[in-house]
This record gives C-alpha cells, sequence and structure tokens, in this order.
C-alpha cells in the first residue's frame, strides 16, 4: 500500500512536469525520485506515510511553478544531507554540483538554533536573503518544502502547529509575497490563520459555505455580462471570477472592526486580455457597466509593484448593491501574478547566476542585507516585516523616472531612496513645485525635487521617526554611527540610565567587571562606551541592552541565593520526612500515600502557587490555588475535613496546564500580536480562541503549559504589553 502511495505520487509528479516543462529529463528525475526514496528508507511522516511523499510533493509544487529541470531533482533530494547519510559530494557525482549547492543552500536555513526568538528569526531571514542573492531557486523550494508541511500540520501537536504558523505568517508569506507568489502567499496565510486562531478562520469558512450558492450566482451573472460586453466590442478576453482567500477577508474584518456579514467585496473577477491597449478598454467598458468606487482605482501595469505585479485593479458596485474588485491584465501579467520570479526564472543546462536585466529586481535583496548590518534583531525583524507587507506609493522624480516606497513615505525616504548622499545634504523638498515640510505624506503621483546643500549639518534624529522604509533609517543610523560618536555616547548614556530607573536597577551593578563582561559579550560590544554609542545611533535599543543586564543579574542572583536557600531546604525535607506520602504529579499529600492526583480545572494550578486539596469521592484529591473561588466559598461548607493540607514536593518535572483569559479592545491584529509574544517565549500553547464581546473588547482564551509559577508570571508580563489589554486573569473562571 504504501509503494503505491508513494509511485502514485510520482506519476501524478511526471503528468505535471510535462504539462509545465516538456523539455526535462524524465530520466534523471526518476534517478532522482529513487535516491531520495532509497536515502529516506524507514523513515516516516507524522501522518505515517513514507518520508519521501515529502520529497515528491515539494518538487510537486516547484514542477507547478514552472520550474526547471534542476529545481526539481533538487526538491526531490532537498532533505537528504540533514536526514539521511548522503552528502554534497554524493549529490554532485550523480546529479551535478549545481543541484547539490541547491540541496545544501536548502539545508543550511534550518541548521542553526537560538534561544532568543528575534536573534534566530532575523538569522534565519538572514540566511534566506543570502540564499536568495546567490540562487533564488534555493527559496523556491524552501517555499514549496513549507507549503506542503503547513498542509499536513494537523498531525503535528498544537503547541507545535501554532509555533510554524506563526513563523510563516511572518516569515514565508512575506517572502512569498515579495517573489510576487501571490497564490502560494494566499495559502500558507489560510493555512496559518487556521491554526493562529481557529475560530475566526472556521466563523469565515462557515459563513463562505452558507453562501457558496449565491456568491456562485451572483459571479456567474456578472462574469456572463462581462464576457457578452466584451464579445460585442471584438475584445478577445477569458473572464475569471473567485471568491477572496480567508485571510485577506479575516484581515478587513479586523482592521474595519467588522463582522464576517459586514464584508461586502468577497467577489473578485479576473480580465485577461492579449495587450496593453486592451487592458485600458476593458476598464473603460467596466466603468460603463458598473459604478467604480472612488480611491479604489489602481494602476499598476504603468507603476509595476517591487515583485513584479502589474494590473489595472478597480473596484465597483454591481446592480444589486455589491462591490466587487476586477483585475485587468495580460497573459504575461497573469503568468507573474501567479508564479512571481518563478514564470520568468527559466533555468538551462549550463546557465547559472541572474539574466541581464534582473539585477534591478533583485535589488531589494542587495538593500535588505545592508540594513540589517546595522540593525537591532527585534527591530531588523520588524522593519523587514513592514516592508515586505506594506502597500506602496508611486512618485516621480523631476525627470519622470518612477520611484516606489512604503505606504505613508514622506520627502526624507524619497531623498534616501535615491542615494544617501542626497538624504544627508537634504534641506527641503518640493512636491508638485511646492515647498512641503519633512513630515509631509507623499501620494501617488507626486513630483518630488530635493533640495541639498554642501554645507547642510545632516540628517536630524527626528527623521527616523518621519521615514516609513527601513533603507532610509539605516542610511540615517549609519551616518549617525560614522560622524557623531561623542554625541552618540552621551545620548546613548541617557537613554541607558533612564530604562536602568524604569527597570528598578542601579548603575552601581556596571562595577561588576564579570557581569559587564558577560553582558558586554552577549551584547555583541567591547565596552561600555561601544554599548552606549551603538543605543545612541539606534543600533540597539535601551530596552534590549537593559532587558540583558537584568536577565544577567537575575541569573547570578539566583546562584548566589542557592547557598543561603540551602538550609531552609533541607529543613522543609526534614519536615516532609516525618510525614507519610510519595510525591505524585509533584504534589505531596499529608497522610496519604500513591494517592490519585487531579488539578482543578478552576484555578488550574502550577509549581509556586499555595495549593490545598480537596478529597472528591472515588476520585483522589483535586488540588486547587488557596485563593480558587471554589476553596474559599466552599471551605466552611464542606468542612474542614475535606479539605487537606498538601504541598509541592522539592523538584517538580514535566509541564502544568493552566489557562488564561485576556480582556483587551478589539482591533486589528490582535490575536496575532498575542500569538507573537506567545511564539517570542516558546510557549507551550495547547490552544488558543478569542471572541467578539458586544461592548467593543473582545475575550481571548489561552490554554498553554508552563513549569512552574516564575514562567507563567514572565508570560503574563509580556503579554500586559499587548497593545489593547485592559485584564488578564488565570483560569477558566
Amino acid at each position: 500500500m504504501a509503494e503505491e502511495i508513494v509511485e502514485q505520487g510520482y506519476r501524478e509528479l511526471a503528468d505535471t512536469i510535462l504539462e509545465h516543462n516538456p523539455g526535462v529529463d524524465l530520466g534523471r528525475v526518476r534517478a532522482a525520485f529513487e535516491v531520495a526514496d532509497l536515502a529516506h528508507a524507514g523513515q516516516r511522516r507524522k501522518a505515517g506515510t513514507p518520508y519521501v511523499t515529502h520529497c515528491v510533493a515539494a518538487a510537486q509544487i516547484c514542477a507547478e511553478m514552472g520550474l526547471d529541470e534542476d529545481s526539481v531533482v533538487a526538491a526531490l533530494l532537498h532533505d537528504c544531507i540533514e536526514d539521511t547519510s548522503l552528502t554534497h559530494d554524493d549529490i554532485a557525482r550523480q546529479f551535478g554540483t549545481e543541484v547539490a549547492d541547491i540541496v545544501e543552500g536548502v539545508t543550511k536555513l534550518t541548521r542553526v538554533h537560538f534561544t532568543n526568538r528575534e536573534d534566530e528569526q532575523m538569522e534565519n531571514l538572514r540566511k534566506m536573503l543570502m540564499a536568495m542573492a546567490k540562487d533564488i531557486r534555493v527559496i523556491l523550494i524552501k517555499i514549496a518544502d513549507r507549503l506542503h508541511n503547513m498542509r499536513t500540520m494537523e498531525y503535528m501537536v498544537p503547541s507545535k502547529q501554532l509555533e510554524k504558523s506563526m513563523e510563516t505568517m511572518e516569515i514565508y508569506a512575506p517572502i512569498a509575497h515579495r517573489l510576487g507568489l501571490q497564490r502560494v502567499k494566499w495559502e500558507l496565510e489560510d493555512l496559518a490563520l487556521k491554526y493562529i486562531d481557529p475560530d475566526g478562520y472556521q466563523e469565515i469558512t462557515r459563513y463562505l459555505e452558507e453562501k457558496a450558492d449565491t456568491l456562485n450566482a451572483f459571479m456567474s451573472e456578472v462574469q456572463k455580462k462581462i464576457t457578452d460586453r466584451l464579445t460585442e466590442y471584438g475584445i478577445t478576453a477569458t473572464v475569471q471570477s473567485r471568491i477572496k482567500h480567508t485571510y485577506s477577508i479575516y484581515r478587513k474584518m479586523y482592521a474595519q472592526k467588522l463582522t464576517v456579514d459586514g464584508v461586502f467585496d468577497l467577489c473578485a473577477f479576473r480580465v485577461i486580455v492579449d495587450n496593453i491597449a486592451d487592458c485600458y478598454n476593458v476598464l473603460g467598458h467596466i466603468h460603463d457597466m458598473y459604478r467604480p468606487v472612488p480611491g479604489r482605482f489602481k494602476d499598476y501595469v504603468a507603476s509595476p509593484k517591487p515583485n513584479g505585479y502589474q494590473s489595472v485593479q478597480t473596484t465597483v458596485i454591481g446592480e444589486e448593491g455589491i462591490m466587487f474588485e476586477v483585475q485587468i491584465r495580460t497573459w504575461e501579467m497573469h503568468r507573474t501574478a501567479e508564479y512571481g520570479i518563478a514564470a520568468h526564472w527559466k533555468y538551462k543546462s549550463g546557465e547559472a547566476g541572474v539574466r541581464a536585466g534582473d539585477e534591478e529586481k533583485f535589488a531589494w535583496i542587495r538593500r535588505l542585507l545592508e540594513a540589517q548590518q546595522d540593525s537591532d534583531a527585534g527591530e531588523f525583524v520588524h522593519d523587514l516585516k513592514m516592508d515586505m507587507f506594506d502597500d506602496e506609493v508611486f512618485v516621480f522624480t523631476p525627470q519622470g523616472d518612477v520611484v516606489n516606497l512604503p505606504a505613508g513615505a514622506c520627502p526624507i525616504d524619497f531623498a534616501y531612496g535615491i542615494h544617501s548622499a542626497v538624504g544627508n545634504s537634504m534641506i527641503g523638498a518640493k512636491v508638485n513645485g511646492r515647498i512641503v515640510p519633512f513630515d509631509y505624506t507623499l501620494q501617488n503621483g507626486d513630483i518630488v525635487d530635493i533640495l541639498t546643500s554642501k554645507s547642510a549639518p545632516g540628517p536630524s534624529r527626528d527623521w527616523m521617526n518621519l521615514c516609513k522604509s527601513n533603507a532610509a533609517r539605516t542610511k540615517i543610523r549609519q551616518w549617525f554611527k560614522k560622524e557623531r560618536r561623542d554625541e552618540n555616547i552621551l545620548r546613548g548614556r541617557e537613554m541607558f540610565e533612564g530604562e536602568l530607573r524604569r527597570a528598578g536597577l542601579s548603575m552601581n551593578y556596571l562595577n561588576d567587571e564579570e557581569l559587564l563582561d558577560t553582558c558586554l559579550r552577549k551584547l555583541a560590544v567591547n565596552s561600555l562606551d561601544d554599548l552606549f554609542a551603538t543605543i545612541g545611533y539606534g543600533g540597539i535599543t535601551s530596552t534590549r541592552a537593559v532587558n540583558r543586564f537584568r536577565d544577567e543579574i537575575a541569573r547570578a542572583a539566583k546562584q548566589s541565593s542557592q547557598k543561603t536557600a540551602l538550609d531552609k531546604l533541607n529543613e522543609a525535607a526534614e519536615r516532609r520526612s516525618t510525614k507519610t506520602g510519595k510525591a505524585v504529579n509533584g504534589v505531596l499529600v499529608e497522610g496519604m500515600e500513591n494517592c490519585l492526583i487531579k488539578f482543578s480545572r478552576c484555578c488550574t494550578p502550577v509549581p509556586g502557587d499555595p495549593i490545598v486539596g480537596y478529597i472528591t469521592r472515588g476520585q483522589g484529591v483535586s488540588v486547587h490555588r488557596e485563593d480558587c473561588p471554589n476553596y474559599l466559598n466552599n471551605v466552611k461548607e464542606d468542612g474542614e475535613d475535606r479539605w487537606i493540607s498538601v504541598e509541592w514536593a522539592d523538584a517538580t518535572t514535566g509541564l502544568y496546564s493552566t489557562t488564561l483569559r485576556i480582556l483587551a479592545r478589539d482591533r486589528n491584529g490582535l490575536v496575532l500580536d498575542i500569538a507573537t509574544v506567545l511564539n517570542t517565549l516558546t510557549a507551550k500553547v495547547d490552544s488558543l480562541n478569542a471572541r467578539r464581546l458586544p461592548d467593543g473588547n473582545a475575550m481571548v482564551h489561552i490554554t498553554l503549559e508552563v513549569a512552574d509559577l516564575t514562567t507563567l508570571k514572565i508570560i503574563i508580563a509580556r503579554l500586559r504589553a499587548v497593545g489593547g489589554v485592559r485584564q488578564i486573569e488565570r483560569g477558566n473562571g
């Protein structure tokens, strides 16, 4: 049976290859399949299927993208170096150095592990960007690998589902977007949302299933009307319709504070024509047939997105009062929109590297690599996500050249987008011939002229708060790093001392040479002056620096207190030795041995909580927190004899399930922000559910497993810092 599944998968792969790229040598592909099958023999997926089915599935996705022969072969072998005895040399001997290099590139993306989540994300992103700059196929295969893993995520434990889904939403979906892999990006987002906010996902999918007949009838009618109109006027076109993907509906619901039945533009239509002139002809007919929505027209044909996407987009209102979007594009634009960089990245035997004219397409990779060199990890990850997700604004130089910037950009972004020297010598800006302030928000079509002077004092620190692009902030930081070291040291020291005071710490800790050396080494600086200078020019935040000192101080304090606490521990052990009983699930019960222990769901105690036991009929002892309402309300009614003394053992092992209820202002991205905090803390989350309340708030229920009360308090403290959180309570309540 297993062999049949594997062979069937390969046959489907071969059919897909012949459909998209008939020139591929199927003999070479078959050889790669057999090598992978043999190398992974005995290995199984969580679903119980042979591991090679994953390799075939990743190759299938690459084949659907229309990737070349080497890409499909490398996709089949992509886990061999990491998970089997095969080496780079083994693969190179049979399939060539190029395939071996791609496989090794994919392997390197998953090898490094970090204790700090932000550092791990930055390093993974940096490695991906470097891999893209060297050979884009490495990332395309890695995205295919992640897409199939997300498709089979139901076989993973809930904590792993949430962790991988957050990583997919934060890293893989934005990179797919930046590479123009629109279809892949949509599927990654929908699959990730399924595990990040299962209730929200189910609400939308249920609604779409209920409305399927109505929506399909509406789309068929509109599709026919547009087709008939264009045929009447002799325009050759293919009209397609679809329901928008789940995550785009989800984002709109939270952005505009809507329920799912309040989202009107659920349908989208695509008109594909033979040439650019017909794009604009079709637009005229659409606007004649339906009323356009003001402000919802975008011309990405004249000004393509950075990822190569081109279409004329408009939103109109039908006769039934239903809004819908129409995208108009040529067939070439359609292929690029569906498969992005993969649509025109065609490798041939003996041809490697970037083709002529492609260099500018990948200039953004080079800029991002430069940006990360002077960024704090958290800031780099945040800025990269913003750069990848933000919509663009298109403006012009006085010479008519198009410059695309993040939405909300100001003249400072434009100046540094032209060149660092232009930004550093900027003294003013004209937009459409008129002087504007530095914080002016650029609009599509603006003509921007930067005024410069050789005697300009250089950028102001306030500029970093005004500009929107990561590239501009990086260049400003670089200027301050180079030109104003003394000023940076003074400024950085003030910021560091202020943050120390807020954290309740003293500068006296800096006199501890061992502590200081450890902190400076972990912050990758050589001296306190270097640290202050780095804070001063924005290379690292004062909060992160102080957090590092606080963590080391806490660790040192814990070590020093262990000796003083030893006597107390011995005394406690002596006290317990006089009692009968043996620890069960980390709990000692007075006067009982090996009794059944269960933890109450009403208050979900964890090690470190003061606890009390309740003798239940036939079910052993139920452990409650001493501040549990059930204990406080019932202790007199049930009688003292059923409430007994229990305590935690000296050393508890394993994890303990507990629950949190978060009351927060209902806003866009609330669940994602909460999930991001939990993911950053590597919390083991079993479930996370959210629901809207009628008063404009939202209630989020989280079930997670922690080792002790200290860990739980850290998680609660970080969750309190999430924007809009009003109250956090423990227990199911």
